[in-house]
């Protein structure tokens, strides 16, 4: 069984009997960190999960493009020999809505990832991996979900507590409403000067 649906090389750790040991990371290590991290996409509920690991090189995927996870948090673990390239570029976090919207300068994050080294982050956070130049890069790679949140976010309309595009889109209706009663009070008062 393929890892997920953009690579090609790699395996499902679960296949391997490995099920246990994740789900000690996911509970143990994993949800602690998200409940403080990342509350607001159910960082404190994460109750299932989706390991493998994956092969970036020459003979092997070289990139990963643009998407999001299936995931509320996803950690990725850089197991990697030597390589150069595979840096991993971040460019903000969106609900399913705004999932292709433009990004915005102060999003725009990029993380040399190292052997030894990890990155925690959300899975809405939309994210890729340049392409590897030389070496192989073997990354594990751990989507952490929440039943509660997903089940939570079927009814939910406003994702402003995680999304930056919903957020966006809220302070500018704010800014047209106090806009709209600035205008409102103005004339009143013109009015009753008059």
């Amino acid at each position: 069984m393929r890892p997920n649906t953009m690579n090609k090389y790699g395996a499902v750790l679960d296949d391997f009997g490995m099920e246990t040991m994740l789900d000690k990371l996911m509970e143990d290590f994993i949800r602690p960190m998200s409940k403080v991290f990342f509350p607001e996409v159910g960082g404190s509920t994460l109750d299932a999960h989706h390991g493998f690991v994956l092969e970036y090189g020459m003979d092997r995927d070289v990139d990963l493009g643009f998407h999001v996870d299936d995931s509320e948090v996803t950690l990725n673990v850089c197991l990697g020999k030597q390589f150069s390239g595979g840096e991993l570029f971040f460019r903000g976090v969106r609900c399913e809505k705004h999932v292709n919207t433009e990004t915005q300068s102060e999003e725009v994050f990029d993380y040399a990832h190292l052997p030894g080294r990890a990155v925690l982050h959300r899975g809405r956070h939309r994210h890729g991996a340049r392409a590897t130049i030389s070496g192989n890069r073997i990354n594990l790679l751990l989507w952490c979900r929440s039943s509660v949140f997903r089940e939570l976010r079927k009814y939910q309309k406003d994702f402003s507590s995680y999304c930056t595009e919903c957020q966006r889109e809220k302070k500018e209706r704010q800014r047209q409403s106090v806009a709209a009663i600035k205008l409102e009070l103005l004339k009143r008062e013109g009015e009753t000067a008059a």
